[in-house]
């Protein structure tokens, strides 16, 4: 181990790992909704669309690479984020693929029918604003998902119900929607049935894990 190349050669090759990890689209989506909360294997798979097998070979590489972590709940397998630097990675990932990369530039483009989709990312004016109850910050994630983290000041109604639950959001007030972060769509199909509905409603692109917010345990 005295070989200054052996040593080199062995440190980048474990942080390797993380690259390896990573290298798969469903083990980012999957890392992503692990961001929002712990999770089993039978919701992540539904998420992500994919079979449990497939869901369960993802998590075993993330798992490897000390990624993810496990605990038994009954006869449940519980999956969540080893600590708050995954949910850094993912944010650090994804911000540079979009600075870096035309092509992902185009898609965000796409997914945004109307420029005001977009809501300001002022933080500090949207909470400030949330606090004076001069906006209404509406998270349409499903309800463990919020409960487990969510912005400051947000109400929760899941994407499902607020078609129901729409006396509960006052007309007069600007709804800013998010959801999981930048790739999700659940907010932008809030924000175009609420407009549909006469509201006056904006898109936050950000979610938690943008937001720096850990899921509680």
């Amino acid at each position: 181990m005295n070989d200054p190349r052996r040593i080199k050669d062995l440190l980048y090759e474990q942080v390797a790992r993380i690259g390896k990890a990573a290298s798969s689209p469903k083990r980012l989506e999957l890392i992503e909704l692990l961001c929002q909360g712990e999770k089993t294997v039978d919701a992540l798979a539904r998420e992500a669309a994919i079979s449990m097998k497939l869901a369960s070979a993802h998590l075993r590489e993330l798992r490897a690479a000390n990624l993810v972590e496990t605990e038994k709940q009954g006869k449940y397998v519980i999956y969540r984020i080893a600590n708050r630097q995954v949910a850094d990675f993912w944010v650090a990932i994804h911000s540079l693929a979009e600075d870096r990369l035309v092509e992902l530039r185009l898609v965000i483009e796409q997914m945004v029918s109307h420029p005001k989709e977009l809501a300001p990312q002022d933080r500090d004016g949207l909470v400030r604003l949330a606090r004076k109850g001069e906006v209404v910050v509406l998270d349409v994630r499903p309800a463990d998902e919020y409960l487990a983290a969510h912005l400051p000041f947000a109400r929760s109604i899941p994407l499902d119900e607020l078609k129901q639950r729409l006396a509960e959001l006052p007309k007069g007030k600007t709804v800013v929607a998010y959801c999981r972060g930048p790739y999700c769509l659940m907010a932008r199909d809030a924000v175009d049935l609420l407009r549909k509905k006469g509201y006056d409603a904006l898109r936050l692109p950000e979610g938690v894990a943008e937001w720096g917010i850990a899921p509680v345990r």
